[in-house]
């Protein structure tokens, strides 16, 4: 199918459509990041957005490198210490949503970004958690934004960095975790959402030219498809000329910078 859009493209502008004008965003960096300053910049100007070193409200004209890039500080409303930032916004439950992204995540919406294979002897040491673990139980409702591929799509996680649902069923409230959890998860495939009593992630939208056989190889669980599946509509213009805009800033402010394109 010839598109002008690339599913990367799709994946953040569908995220980013997800977001509301009067929410609290806690965002993470990469993909999280800039679906959630597409939403700024098209149909949430009021959106607030959080970042973990205790920037609040910032709007960055480009995309932070990190958690620690003065974009964020420079262009907030305010800065906080960061245990005020966990224990009083996070904690507090003034955050709406947190926004995630990982390596692996299972059918459960359990994120892994700690160590791919055994703990004590991994294949492969992950950046680790950060707030992640903390924003994934405090927030209101977590939106997680994800490439979809067998290898990061996995039946089981190989380790529970930050919770979804755990095993399944109430597994979560069994916990003693009273927040919503991942309510949805986006792809450059399709949109997923929890199945009602189970938690299990469900195809409930297929992104255009996207068949459900692309889906289910790209799985690495036998996913299951709502008994009714949408078709995701495409990005307008005006979506993706701002998205597309704010890459170019952002890949000419860190051209000089070894963590150039990071974000994009």
């Amino acid at each position: 199918m010839d598109m002008n859009y690339t599913p990367t493209e799709m994946m953040t502008v569908v995220a980013a459509r997800a977001l509301r004008n009067e929410d609290v965003v806690f965002v993470g960096i990469g993909m999280p990041s800039a679906a959630c300053n597409l939403a700024r910049l098209t149909h949430a100007p009021g959106l607030t957005l959080i970042y973990e070193s205790g920037t609040i409200a910032t709007q960055p004209d480009v995309l932070p490198l990190s958690i620690g890039d003065p974009e964020l500080c420079q262009t907030a409303l305010s800065t906080v210490s960061v245990p005020e930032m966990f224990r009083y916004w996070l904690q507090g439950g003034r955050i709406s949503v947190g926004f995630l992204g990982g390596a692996q995540l299972d059918r459960f919406a359990n994120i892994n970004t700690t160590v791919i294979g055994p703990y004590d002897a991994p294949k492969t040491r992950l950046p680790g958690g950060g707030g992640a673990p903390e924003i994934a139980t405090q927030c209101g409702e977590i939106f997680i934004i994800m490439a979809q591929s067998p290898r990061a799509f996995v039946d089981k996680v190989d380790f529970v960095t930050s919770l979804g649902f755990g095993e399944g069923g109430d597994h979560r409230q069994r916990l003693g975790v009273t927040t919503k959890g991942p309510s949805r998860v986006f792809t450059d495939l399709a949109i997923l959402e929890p199945a009602p009593e189970t938690n299990e992630l469900t195809v409930v939208s297929l992104h255009p030219g996207v068949t459900r056989a692309q889906v289910s190889e790209a799985t690495g669980w036998p996913i299951r498809f709502a008994d009714n599946v949408a078709e995701t509509p495409v990005p307008t213009h005006q979506e993706l000329d701002v998205l597309r805009a704010l890459h170019a800033r952002t890949k000419a402010a860190h051209s000089g910078s070894s963590g150039a394109g990071a974000a994009a």
